[in-house]
């Protein structure tokens, strides 16, 4: 396969018979075609990176930039690149030494140390969902009783917004991040989480609490960052906080149930920390629920492979391409919790690497090492092939996951 003869389109088609695994395309310029090409929706020709040891190198390169307001950036959508001239600085779009600045703002709260003592609170918060789902109707819908209420309970306390607003933080964060969304839907979708969040934001600059968003506003108040920087990473850690960790509590248990040996070896060390946080791991690297890649810019040429990179050029990283990267996981299409699977590009890599790592480690910790053990007959309600994928978001996921016990 070669990147300038033959260019598929992108996001490709995942794998029928194993929704989990990369597109077959994926894989096969992982091995054959190291420094590929592929067509985005624009119809514009990014270059693609799916090795693992080049992903390495590059996402620490200052050579590359995230910054989505340049011309010729392989924006992941239509409405993404019809608000990025107009958009806040986020922390997830600028270079240093402006996201250094912008990311040691929020930053404490999910520092390890603060995440670890949250874990009681979230096997609190667990057990009382799982305490409901063995009261309530079998079979259930899994993502409704546990995927989505736990991140999104966790996320709403830290952040500091009432819970009872959910569905108004999940209905238009999920707009915000699919794919199918136009511009005119992105935007109104942003316009209601804006208003709810700064109205929000203003309430605990006059009355603070304990909590990220009254952390944020004493930073304003100190001259640290701007109001409109404080909202717009509220918007984010809101977004990323529940979205994603509600896609792998559902997908991680789908991928256990299609491989009852490893959700048994599970059951069976769910006593041993180590263990269940290495299954994690290796969950996050099988998974890989970030699919439409990692996108950046050449601020310069670079040469790899016997390539030209070119100033201007636009790059994505193919997340999925890395953590399947033979080179660095031996025989990966096996799920292996007790693979040595820390290396993986689940949460990106260098600077940039999600800010939540460390708390949705620790939700899944507390989920993987529970829900098993407490409901030891947890099965699929329907055939495994009448499972509905959900790939329209940044983070892909399931639609429902019908279970029984």
């Amino acid at each position: 396969m070669s990147g300038t003869t033959s260019v598929p389109d992108y996001p490709m088609t995942r794998e029928p018979a194993c929704p989990f695994a990369p597109a077959p395309a994926v894989r096969g310029m992982t091995r054959e075609d190291p420094v590929g090409k592929v067509r985005i929706w624009d119809g514009s020709t990014p270059w693609f990176i799916t090795r693992h040891a080049d992903q390495r190198a590059l996402l620490n390169d200052p050579r590359l930039s995230i910054d989505e307001k340049r011309p010729g950036y392989p924006h992941m959508t239509r409405s993404r690149a019809a608000s990025a001239p107009h958009h806040p600085a986020l922390i997830t779009n600028t270079d240093p030494p402006e996201h250094t600045r912008l990311r040691r703002t929020v930053n404490a709260p999910f520092m390890v140390k603060r995440v670890e003592a949250l874990r009681p609170r979230i096997q609190e918060v667990l057990d009382g969902l799982i305490d409901d789902l063995l009261a309530g109707p079998n079979p259930v819908d899994l993502v409704q009783a546990l995927g989505l209420p736990v991140p999104t309970v966790v996320i709403t306390e830290i952040l500091g917004a009432p819970y009872e607003d959910h569905e108004l933080f999940q209905t238009n964060s999920h707009t915000l991040v699919s794919h199918e969304s136009t511009p005119e839907e992105a935007q109104e979708a942003g316009r209601v989480l804006g208003g709810y969040l700064s109205a929000l934001f203003d309430r605990k600059t006059a009355e603070p609490g304990d909590d990220v968003l009254s952390e944020m506003a004493g930073r304003v108040k100190a001259g640290e960052m701007t109001r409109v920087e404080a909202i717009t990473m509220a918007n984010a850690i809101l977004i990323a906080g529940h979205e994603t960790s509600a896609n792998m509590i559902s997908l991680g248990t789908l991928a256990l149930l299609r491989n009852p040996e490893q959700l048994n070896l599970l059951r069976e060390n769910g006593d041993d920390p180590t263990f269940v946080a290495n299954a994690v791991e290796e969950l996050l690297r099988y998974l890989t629920i970030v699919h439409s890649g990692i996108r950046r810019i050449a601020n310069e040429d670079i040469e790899l492979h016997g390539r030209t990179i070119k100033a201007g050029d636009g790059v994505i990283f193919d997340l999925a391409g890395a953590n399947w990267d033979a080179e660095q996981f031996p025989d990966p299409e096996r799920l292996d919790l007790s693979r040595p699977a820390r290396r993986h590009h689940a949460f990106g890599y260098g600077a940039h690497q999600c800010l939540g790592q460390s708390l949705a480690r620790v939700e899944l910790q507390v989920v993987y090492g529970t829900l098993y053990r407490r409901v030891p007959t947890l099965a699929l309600a329907v055939p495994f092939e009448q499972v509905e994928f959900a790939m329209e978001g940044v983070a892909y996921g399931l639609k429902s996951l019908p279970v029984t016990w």
